[in-house]
């Protein structure tokens, strides 16, 4: 399976995101959608879509799309949500959630700052995909695509592009 990650779009998913997620067969959001429902079907359109909510996000889209996730994917374990911190400074409710479930695959936002890092701690594989919306301090936007196969990570790709 081909995925796509995105997170902190905060409204924003214009077409160069959509050229790189064009050949992913799933997109992933870690939350901090923006733009209400109709923002979300439009990617949900795009592409097949499991996600989180994140600090930002209304009513509208709590009622959508749950706090966390934690699902198989390709033969992983994934935790998926959007404050999550990052290896050796987790949210204590990540953390919290990292010890119940043992994910292989932890996956968050909310920072606006990719991040990819094997975390030998828990055995497992942290990603922030960044930012892919032009609300925040960061400098560039970015996402990431992956596949994961037989229970493996493999050809990680970055888009970025300029905030402005």
């Amino acid at each position: 399976m081909y995925i796509g990650l995105i997170s902190d779009t905060h409204g924003v998913f214009d077409e160069e995101f959509r050229k790189f997620l064009e050949p992913v067969d799933e997109i992933w959001h870690a939350g901090d959608w923006g733009g209400g429902p109709e923002f979300w079907r439009q990617i949900a359109d795009f592409k097949p879509i499991t996600g989180v909510y994140g600090n930002c996000d209304g009513q509208e889209i709590r009622m959508e799309f749950p706090h966390h996730q934690f699902f198989e994917a390709g033969g992983l374990k994934v935790l998926m949500t959007h404050i999550g911190g990052s290896p050796g400074h987790y949210d204590p409710a990540a953390k919290a959630l990292i010890d119940k479930l043992h994910p292989q695959v932890f996956v968050c936002g909310h920072s606006h700052i990719l991040k990819v890092k094997w975390d030998d701690r828990y055995n497992m594989m942290y990603i922030n995909p960044g930012a892919a919306g032009i609300q925040g301090w960061q400098v560039v936007r970015t996402a990431l695509r992956f596949k994961i196969e037989d229970g493996k990570l493999s050809a990680m790709e970055v888009f970025n592009l300029p905030r402005g």
